[in-house]
């Protein structure tokens, strides 16, 4: 897929080596915990979560899904959404950089290239945090002897204001895909701060701008034809996993709520939605292990589900905070709106109607 430009010193420790999915799931508990005790106030403020990102990413949590042959620990994908889930329940926006991350590296894994594939996943395994960012405008690759130019800007992406990596996608002079991958630090590659939001915003969303950027770009895979990858299923997995983070946190603050059948309701939604998460996460356990175009389009469009409706839940439950809570959830001080502006804006970054499209020509045909 794509090529290493090179490498930058990292001066910070190598990051702990998680050994096993309990420790996993219990090193996601205790990090959540940690990040919701300021979470409010940085996003009143719109500090950046800087220090609860290093902690998150020296913590080991980070490199759970990099494969055993190469020294992972690869756990299951319904535990990964869960640990996803558990640290957008503390922070939403550093659980939106997790699911950004993990993309990444499930596109590493189909990396045909096994020298760079190995280079990047010890990258992760020492705490390196990636990004994709993506050059829409055509052209913005040009060849430069047997290496690549890249120019341009990037679509916002969150993260990216955080990020070690990027994995940045172009087209070029031809219409042929190209990947590089590029550290941060790359010389003439400059990432913005462009957030524009009331949601999310401490996610380090933001852009590359590229001034002729050098690198060993390498042509992608034509996809058109299979256009749902296990990439694409585990986004929109990570994505479910992010907003039934928000759900749960949303569903916290009506604890001292009466028990009405409302709240019932809300809270077995919520429990619904962490089932599909599971469903879906079963099936792209089994996409990876034995890859085919039916089984990818089976996990796809099962994540799928569980993304569609934890967005849906997440919307519910956070408006219902202000119906259930009496006068106090308009309080500015307990900021109880930053989880429907959370859950609202990432909404509005889902093409819903495309993927109900898609949906009805997977299960009826395209006729």
């Amino acid at each position: 897929m794509g090529t290493v430009s090179r490498f930058a010193d990292r001066a910070r420790p190598a990051a702990h080596r998680i050994e096993s999915e309990e420790e996993a799931i219990a090193t996601a508990r205790r990090l959540a915990a940690d990040f919701a005790l300021q979470a409010s106030e940085r996003d009143i403020n719109r500090v950046f979560p800087r220090a609860e990102l290093d902690a998150l990413f020296q913590s080991g949590l980070t490199a759970v899904t990099v494969p055993p042959e190469n020294e992972g620990l690869d756990v299951a994908n319904a535990l990964l959404g869960e640990i996803v889930a558990i640290i957008a329940e503390g922070d939403s926006s550093i659980g939106e950089c997790l699911e950004h991350h993990f993309t990444v590296l499930e596109e590493l894994r189909n990396e045909p290239n096994e020298e760079r594939r190995a280079l990047l996943f010890v990258r992760a395994l020492a705490g390196d945090h990636f990004v994709a960012a993506t050059f829409a405008e055509a052209g913005a690759a040009v060849p430069s002897g047997v290496r690549y130019q890249l120019s341009g800007r990037s679509l916002r992406v969150p993260g990216i204001l955080f990020a070690d990596w990027i994995a940045a996608d172009a087209i070029d002079t031809q219409g042929q895909a190209v990947r590089f991958h590029l550290p941060c630090d790359t010389a003439g590659l400059q990432i913005i701060d462009d957030w524009d939001g009331f949601g999310q915003r401490t996610n380090g969303a933001g852009s590359a701008v590229a001034n002729g950027v050098i690198g060993n770009g390498e042509a992608v895979a034509d996809n058109r034809h299979q256009p749902h990858t296990t990439s694409s299923a585990l986004a929109a997995l990570l994505h479910a996993g992010t907003d039934l983070g928000i759900a749960r946190a949303a569903l916290a603050s009506l604890r001292e709520a009466p028990r009405s059948a409302g709240v019932g309701k809300l809270a077995l939604s919520v429990q619904a939605t962490a089932a599909l998460l599971e469903s879906a996460g079963g099936k792209l356990d089994f996409a990876q292990v034995s890859p085919s175009t039916g089984g990818t389009e089976a996990a796809f469009f099962s994540a799928s589900a569980a993304s569609i409706t934890a967005s849906r839940t997440a919307l519910d439950v956070a408006n219902a905070l202000f119906e259930l809570s009496g006068n106090g959830a308009t309080s500015i001080g307990r900021n109880l709106d930053r989880h429907w502006r959370n859950a609202r804006i990432r909404a509005n970054d889902a093409a819903a109607d495309d993927l109900y499209r898609a949906a009805a020509a997977h299960y009826f045909g395209d006729g």
